[in-house]
């Protein structure tokens, strides 16, 4: 028997989903949505349509999830936010 491979989730940075924790973008007043795009583009390795896509979640609903994976790669991607002076910080989901 054959089992079909799911497609895993383009937000995951590993294959291990149970890694319990995520990088959350949160929405400000202060930069545009180019420069938050190019950002997540840059430091989160995301695709333009899926940078911009939690661009308008995080000005809409006030944050993004923006990755799931292994606390240490997304603290090295939401350092690199940090610094380019976007609001982001990294949650446990337990």
């Amino acid at each position: 028997m054959i089992k079909e491979k799911k497609d895993s989730d383009p937000l995951d940075t590993n294959t291990n989903s149970d890694s319990g924790y995520s990088l959350i973008l949160f929405n400000d007043d202060i930069n545009d949505f180019e420069f938050v795009i190019e950002s997540l583009v840059e430091i989160c390795k995301l695709v333009p349509q899926q940078a911009h896509q939690c661009a308008l979640i995080a000005h809409y609903k006030g944050k993004c999830e923006i990755k799931k994976g292994l606390l240490d790669d997304l603290k090295i991607m939401c350092k690199g936010l940090l610094d380019k002076k976007l609001i982001a910080e990294v949650q446990s989901k337990g």
